[in-house]
């Protein structure tokens, strides 16, 4: 029986590539579960050697299904839908949703809190630093927006920092409608000096000295809906 493999995929949809870079064929007998229900996929690999095929488009992953024998999937699928068709089942599924809306809600709030601490306005401009830790909190950590705020790999404190800033580079520069070369490094370094900017404006707030609401950038984008914009972080 073959072991439980992570392969990449080939152009014969019956052939994958192994890690150690072997060419394998796909048994006899194996079916492909596309990706998607992540607990059909469990009960598939927990019945018996299964083969996960992964395909690396940039630097990122992605699931191009699992192959296993086809009377595995089969049964895992059968006794998952009755087990998906209980009342215990819905009412498991209706204390999920409620449980992760309560940690979603308490996040937003968390994270608000650390960009109000982040920015440290002067509490002439404090109205400001809330209406921006609401907009940058509202962007930023909705589930599945892959934004920096959705990373657990650095300090809230840090993901703030940088929620802020990408959101000033949409919001506050011409970013959206820069054309930046096509060479390595230059999008980053055109960032870094977008964030040096960015930086100097919020220092603005961080002083009770008052400027020119209309000719400040961070003052006009409060003013304003926020428009949709791509995830950056």
């Amino acid at each position: 029986m073959p072991d439980s493999l992570t392969v990449g995929p080939t152009a014969d949809p019956r052939r994958v590539k192994a890690q150690d870079g072997r060419l394998l064929t796909v048994p006899d007998g194996w079916a492909l579960l596309p990706p998607g229900d992540a607990g059909l996929t469990r009960r598939v690999k927990a019945a018996g050697p299964s083969w996960t095929v992964v395909e690396k488009v940039g630097r990122k992953l992605f699931s191009r299904g699992v192959w296993a024998p086809e009377a595995h999937i089969v049964h895992a699928r059968a006794a998952l839908e009755d087990e998906r068709a209980t009342p215990a089942y819905a009412k498991k599924l209706a204390q999920g949703r409620e449980r992760r809306a309560k940690e979603q809600a308490e996040y937003e709030v968390d994270f608000a809190n650390a960009v109000l601490r982040f920015l440290a306005f002067s509490p002439a401009w404090l109205p400001h630093a809330k209406r921006l830790a609401v907009m940058v909190a509202g962007h930023a950590t909705p589930v599945g927006s892959g934004t920096v705020a959705r990373t657990e790999r650095i300090p809230i404190e840090r993901r703030a920092e940088a929620a802020v800033i990408a959101w000033m580079r949409h919001q506050t520069t011409g970013y959206d409608d820069m054309r930046i070369q096509r060479v390595k490094g230059a999008r980053r370094e055109v960032r870094r000096e977008l964030a040096e900017v960015s930086r100097a404006i919020l220092d603005l707030h961080r002083r009770d000295a008052p400027h020119a609401p209309p000719a400040c950038p961070l003052c006009s984008a409060l003013l304003r809906p926020p428009p949709t914009r791509p995830s950056d972080s």
